[in-house]
Order: structure tokens, then sequence, then C-alpha cells
């Protein structure tokens, strides 16, 4: 039971097993192969963003721009695929390069300001919106870029990004491959790695880790770099799914993804929380927003849900904090 209590996780896995068993009893589609399809794929694309969200906040930070980044990056790949003709391939590139600049421009902005990442992020926020809306709109005469379909190399680019694989005669899309992937790297990273360790020092007690060789400018940026990336990911996946992107997606996520984090045992000041466990937490997500539909309750209802657990999930990581700082004494 001690051993228990120290996994940040263990709240999120009762909580998704309540759950699941919840609306299992209440719907009949919540158990079939479709229905796991629906709420797994729900639950992958938030997943991946929830996931690098949680390293950043076990890392003292937050970052509020992640939701209007997975817009921003769908849109420099629509664009450069569609208005200068650029082949898939080689547009996913550039915005993998304009997404990590972002990233990292955020956190050497939060490392040499001084200023609460809460406000630097809410200014690349501001500036992405205002970015993504204007050029859109100033190229393609709209707020929408689509035709992905007919650009070289969409294809093979679709292929790795949004297929399907099928289990039992249902197709599932890739993205939960990429979700488990995603999980399974950062979880090793952060709990397997010298540089998961600096994490979880830098996000406890930064001064007290800058005093004793860790470099902790170098791993703040590389964690606003990361949620950068998983930004790109999640973007592409939309793009090469959907072919055709909005100016103003992805706006609001930003809490989800945070939300998702402290559902799966992250805490708000940092130094504590696990990859799995905000796996974990988008996967609650995604089963209650679809078991929600699938009982035939209005969606309203979901805001509650999402009130009433993310008071639930601070209120039970406090409390599994504090008793595994005292098993640890």
């Amino acid at each position: 039971m001690d051993q228990l209590v120290k996994r940040p996780e263990i709240g999120a896995m009762l909580g998704a097993l309540l759950v699941f068993v919840f609306f299992s009893v209440v719907t009949e589609q919540f158990l079939s192969v479709g229905g796991a399809a629906t709420w797994l794929d729900d639950a992958s694309m938030l997943g991946i963003m929830a996931v690098a969200v949680a390293l950043l906040m076990i890392g003292g930070e937050f970052d509020l721009s992640a939701g209007v980044m997975t817009a921003s990056t769908a849109l420099v790949t629509a664009l450069l695929a569609t208005q200068l003709g650029l082949n898939v391939w080689l547009a996913l590139l550039v915005s993998l390069a304009f997404a990590l600049a972002v990233g990292a421009l955020n956190g050497w902005l939060v490392m040499r300001t001084g200023l609460p990442s809460f406000i630097v992020t809410l200014g690349s926020f501001l500036a992405l919106q205002g970015l993504n809306l204007g050029i859109t709109r100033l190229v393609t005469g709209s707020v929408q870029v689509s035709g992905m379909r007919s650009a070289a190399g969409y294809e093979s680019a679709g292929f790795l990004f949004a297929s399907t694989f099928q289990v039992g005669g249902t197709s599932f899309y890739v993205s939960i491959i990429w979700w488990v992937l995603f999980t399974v790297i950062a979880s090793t990273v952060l709990m397997r790695t010298r540089f998961g360790n600096w994490i979880f020092a830098i996000g406890g007690a930064a001064q007290s880790s800058r005093a004793v060789g860790v470099p902790v400018v170098r791993s703040k940026i590389l964690l606003f770099m990361t949620t950068a990336f998983a930004a790109w990911l999640v973007g592409s996946i939309n793009i090469l799914r959907y072919a055709s992107v909005q100016a103003n997606q992805g706006i609001g996520l930003e809490f989800q993804y945070i939300i998702a984090a402290v559902i799966g045992g992250c805490l708000l000041t940092g130094g504590f929380g696990s990859a799995v466990g905000a796996a974990i937490g988008a996967l609650i997500f995604g089963m209650a927003r679809q078991g929600i539909v699938y009982a035939g309750w209005n969606s309203d209802w979901f805001q509650l849900f999402l009130g009433v657990m993310l008071l639930a999930a601070v209120l039970v990581n406090n409390m599994l904090r504090r008793r595994a700082e005292r098993v640890r004494r």
C-alpha cells in the first residue's frame, strides 16, 4: 500500500476504472469494438498533448499556447502545400522547424526574463492566434485552408499520420499508436534517464538544482520544445486526416491538456507527476466525452463532469503526495 501511494497515477487509474465501469453499465455501445475505437481516438489526440504538457508541468512550467499551436502547425503545412505547391513531406519539415522555434523562444523568454510561463505563453497564444487568422485570410480570403488531398506526398504522409488499422473488422486510427508510443518514450525518459531526474529536480526546487549543476535553462527550453513537438504531431494528424484546417482551431484546448495532466497526478506546483498518469487522464476524458454521447445525455453535462473530476483530482493528488512524503521519511 505504501508503495502504491508513491505512484502519481494511482488516483487516475481508479478514476478511469470507475468511468469505464459506469458507462459500460449505462450504455450498450460503450463496450462495443466500434465504441472503444471512438473513445480511444478521442483520448489519443488529447493524450499526446497531455503527456507533453505533463512533462512541462513536472518541470514547474505551463504552456498556454499549446492548443493554438496545433492549428498553427497545421496551417503552415497546409499553406505551404496548397499555396506554394511544396511536397507535403517538405511542408511538414518546415512546420516542425517552426514549432520547435516557437517552443525554444517560449522557453528562452521564460528563463531570460524571469516572467511566469503563464504570462509568456499567454502572449504567444495571442500572437499565434492573430497570425493564424491574419495570414490565412490574407492568403486564402477566408479563415480556412483546404485542398490538401491534391498536394504531392499527401497519400504517403497520410498513411503515416492519419491511416487506420483493423481490429475485429473495426477501423482504429493510427493516432492511438502515436499516443501509446509517445507515452512510452516520455515515461522512459522521465523515469529512467538523467534528464528525467533533472525534470523532477527543477520542478521541485529550481534554485537548489542549479546549485548542484543541473542545467536548468537548457532543460526547461527542451521541455517547451517537447510541448511544441507534440503540438506539431497533433496538428499534422489533423491536417492529414481532415485535409483542411480552420484558423481558429485548437483555441481553448490548452486547458483540457492541463486538466488531463492534473487528473493524471501532476501537481500545479511542479515536481510531481507522471507521463502515464497524463495519458490515463486523457483516457478518462475520451471515455466520459463519448460515454455521455452514447448515453444520450446533453453534452453540457461534460463541463460539470470536468469540474468535478478536476477538483477530485487535485484533492486526491495532494492527499497522495502528503502520504508519499510521510512514507519516504
